[in-house]
């Protein structure tokens, strides 16, 4: 079986159609959306894309779609939640139908498929234990024993911070994504992940950012103009935000200890 991971779409309609013109050459047997599919500037959109894509496509949930899903039913978000990431939520939400709410609501946590030369792959958002935990490439390998340690798979993919790498914990091989929407990289594109008896294999897919960049600006997306400059013509620098992201990790590590 060869399979297409696409995390973080974001409702970046276009760098969703860029990758699946791609996949038309690769011709993968299945598509996993990783999470995080609607919350971007192109919400219903993006999802109605990939509804035409019918059976070849497992969908899994993220946070960004729990949350439009408790917007959309009034449902208050979590304080801890920027007051510009609530004003996006519930934007979202009512860019969403019915129907659309309802498939996002019933979305699994988790999938896991066989893929022959791998062996068991667990497709999560973020981690095994939640949608929303953060590690990254830099976290300390004490850190990533507790939070995989009961995994029985040889392979977790996952998403969430946006940032495509690979860690190992003794057997278990933890393969990051990338993020086709919104990614944090070294130039902008489109980032997924190719699985294959062959091995696996981080992807990039180009496209005309200023095309993209002028769709975005004339979403109606409350942050249409800093999601264009900033996640389609450029990209925050992979190694900066790591740092960062790092630094929110210690600081909820040190709550929880």
């Amino acid at each position: 079986m060869k399979i297409a991971a696409l995390y973080d779409i974001h409702g970046n309609l276009p760098a969703l159609n860029a990758v699946l013109e791609e996949l038309k050459a690769v011709q993968p047997d299945l598509i996993v959306v990783g999470g995080d599919i609607v919350s971007g500037p192109m919400p219903g959109q993006a999802l109605e894309r990939l509804f035409l894509l019918g059976d070849q496509v497992r969908s899994i949930r993220g946070n960004g779609d729990r949350e439009a899903v408790m917007a959309f039913d009034g449902l208050p978000l979590s304080p801890d939640l920027p007051e510009e990431v609530r004003e996006v939520t519930r934007w979202v939400a009512g860019q969403l139908t019915r129907s659309q709410r309802d498939f996002l609501a019933t979305l699994p946590e988790q999938l896991v498929l066989h893929v022959e030369g791998l062996g068991s792959v667990l497709f999560c958002h973020a981690t095994v234990r939640n949608d929303e935990e953060i590690f990254t490439p830099i976290t300390l390998t004490e850190r990533l024993n507790v939070i995989f340690s009961h995994v029985e798979q040889e392979i977790v993919v996952c998403g969430h911070t946006h940032m495509q790498f690979e860690r190992c914990v003794g057997n278990l091989r933890i393969l990051n994504a990338g993020s086709v929407g919104m990614p944090y990289a070294d130039r902008p594109g489109a980032y997924w992940l190719l699985l294959s008896p062959q091995g696996y294999e981080f992807r990039w897919t180009g496209y005309d950012g200023e095309a993209v960049a002028q769709e975005i600006r004339v979403s109606g997306y409350p942050q249409a103009q800093e999601f264009a400059e900033e996640n389609v013509l450029k990209v925050p620098p992979a190694a900066e935000v790591a740092k960062i992201f790092e630094r929110m990790a210690e600081e909820r590590w040190s709550q929880e200890g």
